[in-house]
């Protein structure tokens, strides 16, 4: 028997179509892209969260010369923003990856350890966290829900 999984996202022209405190988040992934550490795969992500206090959290990727022992940009926030915030409840996370000096790309979802990194933390919180991801200069995805992008999720349930 064979069974199909669909998924659902929506497609966001461009950041003008974001509201007020999308664009803060949009705004604020992009500016923290500009810091990441990448010398050696020249990718750079930057990666945004919006806290359930109102405050954003920036975070990007940072690499290493024991590559790949570095850290994508989502787990870099993610767990910082957990360290320091352990009881808030996260409710968005805006994601963009490029190349270092792209002036154009596509829309570029978290890889799947930081897909995973992320299930537990809405686990964690009993709430799902909305998940945005950009192109450089135009459409932006978003999913309710980490399960959009990891339909077969591993959890604490299989323990």
């Amino acid at each position: 028997m064979e069974k199909e999984f669909n998924i659902k996202f929506e497609v966001i022209a461009n950041k003008n179509d974001l509201n007020e405190v999308e664009k803060k988040l949009c705004a604020a992934a992009f500016e923290s892209r500009e810091k990441a550490y990448a010398p050696y795969s020249n990718f750079s992500v930057g990666c945004a969260l919006l806290l359930e206090n109102g405050e954003i959290i920036t975070g990007n990727n940072q690499e290493n010369a024991a590559y790949p022992s570095g850290l994508c940009a989502e787990r870099t926030t993610i767990f910082w923003t957990s360290a320091n915030y352990p009881n808030v409840k996260i409710k968005k996370i805006f994601v963009i990856g490029a190349p270092k000096d792209a002036l154009t790309s596509s829309p570029i979802p978290p890889c799947g350890s930081c897909r995973q990194s992320i299930l537990e933390y809405e686990a964690k919180q009993g709430e799902n966290i909305e998940i945005y991801f950009a192109s450089l200069d135009g459409e932006i995805f978003k999913t309710k829900s980490i399960r959009d992008l990891l339909p077969f999720s591993f959890d604490a349930s299989f323990l």
